[in-house]
């Protein structure tokens, strides 16, 4: 006689998700997110990209003036104690709007690059690639898609304020729980690289792209551009950085400012007509 009636079998490793969650399967979820992205590029076509790195906090002139809005409804109906504050997040906010040139240059640039890039034979066409987000990430991916082209989002999970924005391509739109593999997405595929105005992040992401091709890591023709060349003359001080000796002049040659959407389409279309031709 069996001891119990219980006749069923056990869930597969591979099935059970509380296993597939736990530290001892660690491995499994990266390698998931290698193999996974690897078919989507692979089903979508897109063997070659252009990243736009930026600010998750830079938005476009009709954002800014949305928020401003509801800032000072939010102080018409305030108590006196509160008002003082909300006016300076409006004082703040109305800074922070001069940057919205910049999301509208990405939208312009991307549009460019999408509508240049449909010209070429489907085999050697480029998708524009973003990290998914809001600000600069959206500009990207919505120049790409006023054109009337795919783009790709690689988005991360985190606590506050990232979600996917709704102008990456349904089929092309990534979520990664690991920086480390969204960042391997990034580059794999890149072929040129638009760094707009941003904080950490976007610095983190430039930095690690600059000491991957300073190494001879990146082995191939990568174009970097830092596009602002006020803000990041600013944020980042190369010349100092070679003057003692912790840079070469051949440093400094990895990337190149820009100013302008037109420029910068002029650059990115003659360099990568090169690569092409490689």
């Amino acid at each position: 006689m069996p001891v119990n009636n219980y006749s069923g079998r056990e869930a597969k490793s591979f099935t059970d998700s509380d296993f597939l969650q736990s530290p001892e399967a660690r491995s499994l979820r990266i390698g998931a997110e290698y193999l996974g992205p690897e078919r989507r590029f692979h089903d979508a076509g897109v063997s070659r990209t252009i990243i736009f790195f930026g600010s998750a906090r830079i938005f476009s002139t009709e954002e800014y003036e949305r928020r401003k809005h509801i800032l000072n409804k939010e102080l018409h109906d305030a108590i006196e104690e509160e008002k003082p504050l909300i006016q300076k997040q409006i004082e703040l906010l109305s800074k922070h709007s001069e940057f919205s040139n910049y999301y509208h240059e990405a939208v312009e640039l991307s549009y460019k690059l999408t509508e240049w890039s449909h010209s070429l034979p489907i085999e050697k066409r480029f998708a524009i690639c973003s990290g998914g987000g809001p600000g600069i990430m959206e500009a990207a991916n919505r120049g790409a898609y006023l054109a009337g082209g795919d783009s790709v989002g690689l988005n991360i999970s985190l606590p506050h304020e990232q979600h996917p924005n709704p102008y990456i391509s349904d089929h092309l739109n990534l979520e990664f729980h690991y920086f480390f593999m969204r960042k391997f997405w990034f580059v794999y595929l890149a072929k040129a690289l638009v760094v707009f105005p941003g904080g950490f992040g976007t610095c983190d992401e430039l930095f690690d792209i600059l000491t991957l091709t300073q190494t001879g890591k990146i082995g191939k023709q990568l174009p970097i551009l830092l596009y602002g060349e006020k803000f990041w003359r600013k944020v980042l001080n190369f010349e100092y950085l070679l003057e003692v000796g912790m840079l070469e002049n051949t440093d400094l040659e990895l990337f190149r400012y820009i100013n302008t959407p037109q420029e910068a389409f002029e650059y990115l279309k003659e360099q990568l007509t090169q690569i092409l031709e490689l």
